[in-house]
């Protein structure tokens, strides 16, 4: 990329990947970015867990009744938890976290999409949280915010489109001001 504003027009959440896989060198890539994200007090109380065996990038795909079939395909998905013992903004440093992962994706050319964990739920009800949790033995008092689902773009999207800002969402000294 050639410049911040230029990713984050061009970044749009993928859903169909490609077969190729990534090179040792792009995850330690996007782990990097990861573990670079800011934390209250630097407290770091996030945990990755990265995941490229295709059996259970299929069972994470059920983590969430809809919208989340698409983590089967990926090359990778990165769960991101994170210790609310450790941090009280633990949800806010691993959103911050998962959107650095989405960033740095898009700056290696590649695709990604969040998928919510954090109070959402499976087919039957189970909460999607236990149930990664219980896929990958995630142990107690880790929390899954989201699985972010990386691969190789398996389709084209056109970057943002400006003339879509709700510049009325902005507001000057107070709400409602011009």
């Amino acid at each position: 990329m050639e410049n911040f504003s230029e990713l984050i027009q061009k970044r749009r959440s993928m859903r169909k990947f490609t077969a190729e896989e990534l090179t040792a060198d792009e995850v330690a890539t996007l782990m990097r970015a990861a573990l670079m994200a800011p934390t209250s007090k630097r407290g770091n109380a996030w945990q990755f867990i990265v995941v490229d065996d295709k059996e259970t990038l299929a069972r994470l795909a059920r983590c969430k009744e809809n919208a989340s079939q698409f983590i089967a395909s990926a090359a990778i998905a990165v769960v991101v938890t994170a210790d609310p013992v450790t941090s009280d903004v633990w949800i806010e440093d691993a959103a911050i976290a998962s959107i650095y992962l989405q960033l740095q994706a898009e700056d290696l050319g590649l695709g990604s999409c969040w998928v919510q964990v954090r109070e959402r739920f499976t087919a039957d009800g189970t909460p999607s949280g236990e149930y990664v949790s219980q896929v990958l033995d995630i142990p107690q008092p880790l929390q899954v915010l989201s699985i972010v689902a990386i691969g190789h773009k398996g389709m084209e999207r056109k970057p943002f489109n400006e003339e879509h800002l709700q510049w009325e969402k902005v507001h000057l000294n107070k709400y409602g001001g011009k």
